[in-house]
């Protein structure tokens, strides 16, 4: 098909009509849209570039094999959408300001750096996630969920589902659990931002947070206009000496399982931390990141539990079902709620309701515990299984911190250093690890070998084969 030329500006033009015969063959119902959408295509694309002059109505639709009408719909779409021009007895041409699209959207989600083994720490073993279970939840909850449920929900989160949560956190983690004081948010990283805004709002421009620490804390505080104030941790949890000299009225911690240093808060030091937050009427957010995963004993319950209203409580389903699925809970100090909420509902009105619908039933069905059980026995495996090929491959490592979580604090011998030569070497061998100063605030001048090992995200036989990579770079 060849559309009648109508200027010097129509040449090179004539394969972007190609584009439309597939909207000229489209069911009569549908034509004129597709029509309009090839066209647009055309245009976006940049097959039919801007100055182009397209032919009359009349000649499009009698090449096109379609009713001029169409042709006249079309053209009076896309030009109230700006992407033609039209002037009366000069025809039609396509506008200045439409641009060609990019060929595609860029990935900017966080991707391992495809190494032959990554230790880095933060992922859970995707592959454990209940396809299966899940899809069965998602099928009953589309089958039973009223419509009226689909609108704009709750900001703090379903009814169900908080009371569902309530049930499990209190059961699973010993805090005291009220429905109405739990938001359901987009993880603990939406967690600590609520926060952030919430102190911010009642002038409290600085919080204290873990040294060495999450490194996320410092962006999502900044997000809000609060300044992160880097407090030590030692063997016991954050220095509440140093926490109060600080003079900031809030603090961010880990204590059932600190990260990164893999240590357990002692019981003087939570006391110290909560005697601090009531003296100065402050606030504590408890951090409960993989809090249900503990080896050796049952898991220490959670700091909330000894004080509600000074505590507000942050975990997620991020290490036990997966991080793409931005799911999380707040629950919150009474007097703190409603300015916490009312910012949950500003920031994007309420958690998407299908997917809390179909969480709380995995919770209620037992579900969400059988999942983690077997993460449980994954995770322990794996830690039993670095331990071992540590054992065999670096004689004299040290491991500390307690058989938690997804990650372990694993200090090497002397002869390995200086350390940044032991990561060069690493890096040259495929092996992607992390040293303990990468998680620090301040400069990090040691040259000793400590390495955070993330290992719930690698089977055990890759483990031990990375263990040996490590151990043969280091010899080199």
């Amino acid at each position: 098909m060849t559309p009648p030329q109508t200027g010097p500006e129509k040449s090179g033009a004539s394969s972007a009509w190609e584009l439309l015969l597939p909207a000229a063959s489209a069911p009569a119902r549908a034509r004129g849209r597709s029509l309009q959408a090839a066209l647009r295509e055309a245009v976006r694309s940049g097959r039919l570039a801007p100055g182009t002059r397209l032919p009359s109505s009349r000649d499009l639709a009698a090449d096109l094999g379609v009713s001029r009408g169409l042709v006249t719909d079309a053209y009076e779409q896309l030009t109230a959408e700006g992407y033609l021009r039209s002037g009366r007895g000069s025809g039609t041409w396509v506008g200045a300001a439409a641009r060609a699209a990019r060929p595609g959207a860029h990935d900017l989600a966080p991707r391992a750096p495809g190494a032959r083994v990554d230790f880095v720490a933060g992922t859970p073993d995707l592959s454990l996630f209940p396809r299966a279970a899940w899809a069965a939840a998602q099928r009953d909850v589309l089958t039973d969920l009223p419509h009226q449920e689909l609108g704009y929900p709750d900001p703090r989160g379903l009814p169900r589902l908080r009371t569902a949560l309530a049930g499990l956190l209190a059961r699973r983690r010993g805090v005291v659990a009220d429905p109405e004081r739990i938001v359901v948010v987009s993880g603990v990283a939406q967690a600590t931002a609520l926060l952030g805004f919430a102190l911010r709002a009642r002038g409290m421009r600085a919080v204290g947070v873990e040294d060495p620490g999450s490194p996320q804390h410092t962006a999502l505080y900044a997000a809000a206009g609060v300044a992160c104030v880097p407090v030590p941790v030692d063997g016991e949890g954050l220095k509440t000496e140093r926490l109060r000299a600080s003079g900031v009225r809030a603090a961010t911690v880990t204590p059932a399982h600190q990260f990164p240093t893999g240590i357990a808060y002692s019981a003087r030091r939570r006391a110290e931390l909560l005697d601090w937050a009531r003296s100065v009427d402050g606030i504590v957010l408890e951090d409960d990141y993989d809090g249900d995963f503990r080896y050796d004993r049952a898991p220490v319950g959670a700091l909330q539990g000894l004080d509600p209203e000074h505590v507000a409580y942050a975990g997620s389903v991020s290490k036990s079902l997966a991080p793409g699925l931005r799911l999380g809970w707040l629950l919150v100090p009474r007097a703190w709620t409603e300015e916490v909420v009312e910012r949950k509902r500003t920031m994007d009105l309420g958690h998407p309701t299908l997917d809390q619908a179909l969480f709380a039933r995995f919770v209620e069905r037992g579900d969400y515990d059988r999942q983690l059980r077997r993460c449980q026995r994954a995770y322990r495996e794996r830690r039993d299984a670095l331990v071992a090929a540590l054992g065999k491959h670096f004689p004299g490592a040290e491991v500390s911190g307690i058989a938690a979580g997804l990650h372990a604090i694993v200090s090497l011998p002397a002869r390995h250093g200086p350390r940044e030569r032991f990561l060069a070497r690493m890096t040259a061998a495929g092996v992607s690890v992390r040293p303990l100063t990468d998680y620090a605030h301040g400069a990090a001048p040691e040259e000793d070998v400590r390495l955070v090992l993330g290992y719930a995200h690698v089977t055990p036989a890759r483990i031990h084969e990375g263990v040996r990579l490590m151990a043969e770079a280091a010899a080199a």
